[in-house]
């Protein structure tokens, strides 16, 4: 009888593991979609305006979908107003892991570290995440930190000749026990702390770091706690996609987007809108279930006190070119994480952010591409869960276009389909052809109908 229940019981797990019971859960089923700090307060933001920024997140955006709320770099400096690295202070524990400043996160007490914050996040219906720059801090290692819960200590997990190229505060990790056990214990902590998200920076580009990426990798399967990769900065290497898909949820394909339409020539910084074109179709193949290439956040509506790059300022991308970047965005599968101060969050941004067609289009579109592109026209097209299709067109030009053309073009082999726009919430409407002038720098955003 042992020996049947024993082969009955094999038999049921392995209809189970085919059937996908047992399956691992899926990180980011769909794009992430969320709040940082970066785009407003840089390296500055304090408990305070976090919490502030969380209740807004909460009554404006997450009814619309938007569930992370983010803490980005520079959160255990002490100091992060100084304007040379080399002055800055840090906040370690024993184990020479970063703690929240308590200058500016009074809360982090002893070794609760973001707990309360997580809550406060948690209690509103959200998720938490904070940034980390990847590696060992300078700090644990010139003072030789033992590293906790191992016979380890700093100087055995520390590469000394690997540092980040524009921060200062650690020194790379090696591929050896020692550093997957630094690794291992960051992210026991942050689990223990409630956290629900990591975006790991100079780690994707600039260098790419793919030993890093899997010790990270591991050390969270290890934690006990499901928590979404973000691999920063961009552009991450298109021939390492399988290895980022297999490794983390998400990952920057460019450098930092701000809010400019283009980049001017002989500048590699910061990317303009319309440079994400090429470089977002380029990687269309590897979007999917937990794998999510990530353009970057959305630079809109006011970006202040202190952004993390230029003066406080609102956005100086136009209504034309805020829809064309959400749009473009959206169709394409990006994760969307808004760089706004959401307690200045005007009426305009918030509609901008928050049309239920557009994100339907963003959450569950499938099978988006590039069209065609005639010299300043851009056609991208997908297809939604109901069986209709969604088509963008933008105009990358600085003159108005002007556009007839039959549904063919588009891949509709019928004589006439419904059709509405999306920005404009228009109901449906049959037509024969695709008429409309799109502004410069503007988009015409369709769903069609057989």
């Amino acid at each position: 009888m042992r020996k049947r229940f024993c082969c009955a019981t094999v038999l049921l797990a392995w209809m189970l593991v085919c059937t996908g019971v047992w399956a691992q859960k899926v990180l980011a089923p769909t794009p992430p979609m969320g709040w940082n700090s970066w785009d407003s307060y840089g390296l500055t933001i304090n408990e305070q305006q976090f919490r502030a920024n969380v209740d807004a997140l909460s009554t404006r955006l997450k009814p619309a979908g938007y569930r992370y709320a983010v803490v980005d770099e520079g959160w255990y400096l002490l100091n992060p107003q100084k304007q040379k690295s080399e002055a800055f202070q840090y906040r370690t524990d024993r184990f020479g892991r970063y703690q929240p400043a308590l200058n500016r996160f009074a809360s982090a007490k002893d070794i609760t570290g973001f707990k309360p914050v997580s809550d406060y996040v948690h209690a509103r219906g959200l998720r938490f995440g904070i940034h980390i720059i990847r590696g060992i801090p300078k700090q644990a290692v010139a003072q030789n930190a033992p590293i906790a819960a191992s016979n380890f200590h700093a100087a055995d997990a520390a590469d000394t000749t690997d540092t980040c190229p524009w921060n200062p505060d650690n020194f790379g990790v090696k591929d050896n026990a020692a550093g997957q056990a630094w690794y291992d214990s960051l992210m026991k902590q942050y689990a223990a702390w409630g956290i629900d998200y990591i975006k790991v920076d100079c780690i994707a580009s600039h260098p790419y770091k793919a030993d890093e990426i899997r010790m990270i990798h591991r050390a969270i399967a290890r934690s006990g706690r499901p928590i979404v990769l973000s691999l920063s900065p961009g552009p991450a290497p298109l021939d390492k996609a399988s290895e980022l898909a297999a490794n983390a949820q998400l990952w920057r394909i460019s450098d930092d987007v701000w809010d400019r339409w283009e980049r001017p020539q002989n500048e590699h910084f910061p990317q303009g809108v319309k440079n994400q074109f090429s470089v977002i179709a380029s990687w269309v193949p590897h979007v999917g279930p937990g794998s999510w290439p990530d353009a970057d956040m959305l630079p809109l509506g006011t970006l202040e006190p202190v952004p993390g790059w230029g003066q406080p300022r609102e956005t100086r991308l136009t209504p034309d070119e805020q829809r064309t970047l959400v749009t473009l965005w959206a169709i394409a599968r990006s994760p969307l994480f808004v760089g706004a101060n959401l307690t200045k969050l005007d009426g305009e941004t918030t509609r901008l952010l928050t049309n239920r067609s557009v994100i339907a289009m963003n959450q569950h579109g499938h099978s988006q591409h590039v069209l065609f592109q005639h010299e300043d026209l851009v056609a991208w097209t997908s297809k939604s869960d109901r069986g209709t299709q969604y088509l963008a067109l933008f105009n990358l030009g600085d003159q108005p276009s002007h556009v007839i053309q039959p549904l063919s073009d588009f891949g509709i082999h019928s004589v006439q389909c419904s059709s509405r726009d999306l920005w404009k919430e228009s109901g449906w409407e049959k037509v024969r052809q695709i008429v409309g002038t799109i502004l410069p720098h503007g988009t015409l955003l369709l769903e069609l109908k057989p």
